[in-house]
């Protein structure tokens, strides 16, 4: 396999953009992304779009890639779209790498690019229906009744009593992960949410699904990101800051069994260490998908970074902050980043790209981190996350 690089890499501010396309938003996090490599345009030879949520809020149901990167130079290339729930624009990069790594292309593009706000707020939550089984919501957690919320909150809330009931992780433990979040986000200019909040704030903030708090949760957003790969004869005649990518697992949860001891998460960490050759004690610095405050501390199990059941104690301790052993979500995560579905995965890697460049400015990690890891979930089913991506960098 060739080995595939991280050539330049750009994203938009998240926030809400009610008068901004999809193609505005996915045209400028390209554009970024073209600055930061120093490449010209002319030489991307596909490109992978992910998006998730395009036809139910804004009814765009096919050729959304196309309709994205229409009017740029990239029209008429192979472009391949990618729907995989929240993991899309994972999915859509782990592809671009694929292409590059089997020796199709040299240089491509990951895109992911997502409008969630709509007028009609329902609209949007309705639309989260669509990353679950809709012939099963009666099964679902909280059985997808609540239309005025993200279902998935229902879901974090099961498994954060789950957690807490087994291990003893308190609610003010979990509320800990917002408060590190919202701290990282207040540095960081391209958070939708840039004030730290304190854990009085979080622990006081409006019950969404008990017993998460408004301040636990991911904020719906509008943005997009964007990477772009290429081959290292490509790389070594234009950047001087090799970032590679050193392992790209995507897997789905399924059905458990009596002999499924490890989650979804763990049995894809588990592949991404091996195929990268390190352990998870060799990470630097990580981007998870806290969806939810809880998803960041069974995060933390899922990739070995701590045993079961000590997620809270690993937070507590404060190594996953900026300055500790191992920075978790340096970005402030979804919670303070946000969560523009189909963009979320390639701007974690985004983050990474930068920590590991030493360009992460204010939110910067002490000694720039040689190994980077980005976990991204995506749907629930079968009573787990139905689409799992990790990504490991190396420089």
């Amino acid at each position: 396999m060739e080995k595939v690089n991280v050539l330049g890499a750009g994203m938009t501010k998240f926030d809400k953009y009610l008068n901004r396309s999809l193609s505005f938003l996915g045209q400028e996090a390209l554009s970024n992304a073209l600055a930061d490599s120093g490449i010209d345009i002319s030489k991307i030879e596909a490109a992978y779009v992910g998006n998730a949520m395009a036809g139910a809020i804004l009814g765009q149901e096919s050729i959304r890639g196309q309709v994205v990167l229409s009017g740029t130079e990239l029209e008429g290339l192979p472009v391949y779209n990618v729907e995989n729930a929240c993991a899309s624009g994972s999915t859509a990069f782990h592809l671009a790498w694929m292409s590059i790594a089997s020796g199709m292309y040299d240089v491509v593009l990951a895109l992911g690019v997502e409008k969630l706000f709509h007028k009609d707020k329902m609209k949007t939550f309705n639309a989260f229906r669509g990353s679950t089984n809709v012939e099963a919501l009666h099964s679902f957690p909280g059985k997808g009744n609540n239309d005025a919320q993200s279902m998935f909150m229902d879901v974090y809330a099961q498994e954060a009593r789950e957690h807490m009931n087994k291990y003893g992780t308190t609610i003010e433990t979990i509320a800990q992960v917002a408060v590190k979040n919202s701290f990282n986000g207040s540095l960081n200019p391209y958070a939708q949410y840039q004030q730290a909040k304190s854990l009085g704030e979080v622990m006081n903030s409006r019950m969404i699904s008990d017993p998460i708090r408004l301040l636990m949760c991911s904020p719906i957003g509008d943005g997009a990101a964007a990477i772009i790969l290429c081959s290292e004869k490509i790389a070594a005649q234009y950047s001087t800051k090799s970032i590679y990518v050193a392992s790209s697992v995507v897997l789905s949860g399924k059905t458990k069994t009596s002999d499924d001891k490890d989650p979804a998460g763990t049995r894809t960490a588990l592949k991404a260490y091996e195929l990268a050759g390190i352990g998870a004690n060799e990470v630097g610095v990580v981007e998870v998908h806290d969806g939810a405050a809880p998803g960041e501390i069974w995060a933390y199990e899922h990739l070995g970074l701590c045993s079961k059941g000590e997620g809270g104690n690993l937070l507590l301790s404060g190594e996953t902050q900026i300055d500790g052993k191992i920075p978790v979500n340096p970005s402030g995560g979804l919670i303070a980043k946000g969560h523009p579905v189909g963009a979320t995965g390639i701007a974690q890697i985004v983050e990474l790209t930068w920590q590991m460049r030493g360009e992460a400015r204010q939110r910067q990690i002490k000694n720039k981190p040689k190994v980077g890891l980005a976990y991204n979930n995506g749907g629930y089913l079968n009573g787990e996350s139905a689409a799992i991506s990790i990504n490991i960098l190396k420089s």
